[in-house]
């Protein structure tokens, strides 16, 4: 068996051209990971930070220059011969057209396309990530009786305003009226080609044609005990955290993504103790998979949540009203 060598450092680039699509360099034979193709970067020197390590590869590698990014993830990878921390950044701006300036092929390809890419292992949250938008909507309860016209057209009017992933949490609805709001938030859902999770049974979700289940801390508490994810993929999995034993128990089952909370003070949860950016920061450098921010949270928070390296921002209120 071959011993594990120290975790090696590298700055990984997720480059957006304007039409959305990603830059992915192919990895020559002879490399660990040889013949797959990944985002491009490389290992970050001793004592350079990795905005340095960077801009440095992006020249060295494709000849571009940076000139806008943020952070995205921060990945800790145990390959068999290998460790590795990744730090991910979305760079959305550049000078120069990117050319493999080592002999590596290139590709521009479409978010949606990027599974069916042979990639490193490592690579897969970068994928999710990117796949995910910056705004997650979460609706409030249900108050109205069935059919719930206002809810539906309050539903129908944020998806034609660019909400594109939304949870539908409507825990105070006993199981068949449940089901019936279901079937009318999935023909929503279609109409606007959006994107939707059920924070209910995971047979419910699959049922009713859910793009996967969130589940709230106790049901991440069951799943941990159940030592399985609650849906296969593609179907998406999302849980709600609160600490970092959470989010480890989240990484534990294969969620795809964790909504943490709360970051700011809430007037739907006033005793909760907010969590504050500085510890929003140390627990998305802590983990692999992407963080949404909730708890007092508006579209205007996303630039604090980029630059600490979470995915966006989620909310009921901030987003809804």
């Amino acid at each position: 068996m071959v011993e594990l060598t120290t975790r090696l450092a590298v700055a990984v680039a997720a480059i957006q051209r304007a039409d959305g699509r990603l830059l992915l360099a192919r990895r020559a034979p002879h490399q660990h990971q040889g013949g797959r193709w990944e985002f491009p970067g490389g290992k970050v020197e001793p004592g350079e930070s990795y905005g340095a390590a960077l801009r440095r590869e992006l020249v060295e590698e494709l000849g571009i220059e940076v000139q806008q990014w943020r952070p995205l993830l921060h990945i800790d990878y145990d390959y068999p011969d290998r460790q590795v921390g990744l730090a991910v950044a979305l760079v959305s701006a550049f000078d120069g057209d990117p050319q493999g300036r080592e002999g590596q092929p290139l590709a521009w390809v479409a978010p949606q396309q990027l599974h069916h890419w042979s990639l490193p292992a490592a690579n897969r949250p970068i994928v999710t990530a990117l796949q995910l938008p910056d705004t997650y909507l979460i609706t409030p309860e249900p108050t109205e009786p069935p059919p719930w016209h206002h809810f539906l057209a309050q539903l129908a009017q944020r998806l034609a305003q660019g909400i594109t992933l939304f949870q539908l949490r409507a825990k105070s609805l006993p199981p068949a009226a449940l089901a019936e709001l279901c079937v009318a938030v999935a023909a929503l859902a279609r109409r606007y080609r959006v994107r939707w999770l059920l924070n209910g049974p995971a047979e419910m979700a699959r049922q009713f044609g859910a793009s996967g289940l969130h589940l709230s801390s106790t049901a991440l508490t069951a799943a941990v005990e159940q030592r399985e994810r609650p849906l296969p993929k593609p179907l998406w999995v999302a849980a709600s955290c609160h600490n970092q034993q959470q989010l480890e128990q989240a990484v534990a089952i294969g969620a795809d993504f964790a909504v943490l909370s709360p970051i700011l003070p809430t007037a739907s949860h006033p005793d909760a103790i907010p969590l504050g950016w500085s510890q929003f920061a140390a627990l998305t450098v802590q983990c692999p998979i992407p963080i949404y921010a909730l708890g007092g949270m508006q579209r205007r928070d996303l630039p604090h949540v980029w630059q600490r390296g979470g995915q966006g921002v989620a909310a009921i209120r901030g987003l809804w009203s």
